[in-house]
């Protein structure tokens, strides 16, 4: 068993890796997207997203909250 949990231990390290990676990625548009409007469309993806979540009403806040606790649990 303790080989097994290495390798998820590995593999879930990576991911963690590659999740803070495009965060900061998103970050580093966002800030390109306000210094020079419209050189990326990241900002309106995002709005639409966040507007997407909305229109779902209670379904669409239980998404984004059961996201941030899974994103600050790691």
């Amino acid at each position: 068993m303790g080989p097994l949990m290495g390798a998820l231990s590995t593999v879930g390290g990576w991911a963690k890796s590659v999740t803070d990676f495009g965060l900061t990625i998103i970050m580093a548009l966002i800030v390109v997207d306000i210094l020079y409007p419209g050189s990326s469309a990241i900002t309106e993806n995002l709005g639409r997203v966040v507007d997407s979540f909305g229109n779902q009403g209670v379904a669409g806040l239980i998404v984004v909250l059961l996201f941030l606790v899974l994103y600050r649990r790691g």
